[in-house]
């Protein structure tokens, strides 16, 4: 059986996503692959209910098929990303935000949990899971390297529970791998692991859950978004032109038809640096407002600026992050941050809403 679903996928690998050069096996679109004799059936997962490619897609899969394979009857259920059924650890998930960039070394993962922190003091209920499977750094971070998270029970079902540091629920690889031993794991590891954290964890009541993904773009992203209906994504960068040009392809991925997750927003980290001695001095080491540029050339709302200081690399080490000090510099720029991105998912949701009325 395995030997005819293989084949199956195989000639569905030949039909590629209108608009991109991936199939949609590769996006993983394709599941519940089923063959009775002359008959296979399967489902067809797509972003958005009024996916304009959803037609041309299933007449190809079916001609190919039957030309290929010759099945005498083809079904295909079509299903959407934002009418499957949630997980029973996901039910109560008001909204689901990736955090990502282009290219390793902007601050992402800083970002996300300061973020995390920050949405927490505004007083939501703040889930954080760290996807970033090859260097997860949120354990060191919050200051929690020993933790062990254990299961639960819920509904007849057995879960995660997070760990919980300053208000924040936490799930990372990093609990669960030897922290001195390299995770070399294949594509497909990686992403079985993102989806027992995100599915399997007792998340219970959450305002948002922030995904802190891996640098780039990758089979991590493409499960993501096949598993969890993104309220939508934000894309990190500092100001620099060579980090800008990753940033431009980590927008276009998440924009691309075969995925088409809003973007809420660019964070513009390092935007300049400030010595604690000489707090109203701006030095732009980086460059000068290039994520607020790229911003406005995109039509993307500016979400924050960040600035290096000492205390940041500091609260990270420390496993205190410095948007628990609202009255620093960086603690105020993070509550910002978090006020920015608050307004951005309940205003992308309005606007979703929108659409879906007037089709």
């Amino acid at each position: 059986m395995q030997e005819v679903v293989k084949e199956i996928r195989d000639v569905l690998s030949e039909v590629k996503y209108p608009g991109t050069s991936k199939s949609i096996v590769a996006l993983d679109m394709v599941q519940n692959i089923k063959v009775e004799d002359s008959k296979v059936d399967f489902r067809l997962v797509f972003q958005k209910s009024n996916d304009p490619f959803v037609g041309a897609v299933k007449k190809k899969c079916e001609s190919l098929l039957k030309e290929k394979l010759g099945y005498a009857t083809v079904e295909i259920e079509t299903v959407f990303v934002h009418d499957l059924e949630k997980p029973l650890a996901l039910e109560k998930v008001k909204h689901i935000v990736a955090v990502s960039s282009g290219k390793g070394g902007v601050g992402k993962s800083t970002v996300a949990s300061n973020l995390a922190v920050a949405l927490a003091k505004l007083g939501y209920k703040v889930g954080l899971v760290d996807a970033d499977i090859y260097g997860p750094s949120m354990p060191k971070m919050f200051g929690c390297e020993e933790a062990s998270p254990y299961m639960v029970e819920v509904g007849g079902k057995e879960l995660i529970e997070p760990v919980v540091k300053y208000g924040v629920k936490l799930l990372s690889i990093g609990f669960f791998v030897d922290p001195d031993s390299a995770t070399v794991w294949r594509g497909p590891m990686a992403s079985n692991a993102l989806k027992q954290m995100v599915e399997g964890g007792f998340w219970d009541e959450l305002d948002f859950m922030l995904i802190d993904l891996p640098p780039g773009t990758s089979d991590i992203h493409l499960t993501l978004v096949q598993t969890v209906a993104l309220s939508g994504a934000i894309v990190v960068s500092t100001p620099q032109q060579v980090a800008l040009a990753d940033a431009v392809k980590g927008i276009n991925m998440f924009e691309s038809p075969g995925i088409q997750v809003p973007v809420l927003g660019l964070v513009e980290n390092m935007s300049w640096f400030t010595p604690a001695e000489l707090p109203n001095n701006k030095y732009y080491i980086f460059g000068k407002e290039g994520a607020k540029k790229l911003a406005a050339e995109k039509g993307l709302r500016l979400l924050g600026q960040i600035p290096i200081v000492q205390s940041i690399m500091e609260g990270g080490e420390n496993g205190s992050p410095v948007a628990l000090d609202e009255d620093s510099v960086t603690g105020q720029a993070f509550i910002e941050l978090a006020r920015n991105v608050a307004h951005a998912v309940d205003e992308t949701g309005e606007t979703a809403k929108r659409v879906r009325v007037t089709r």
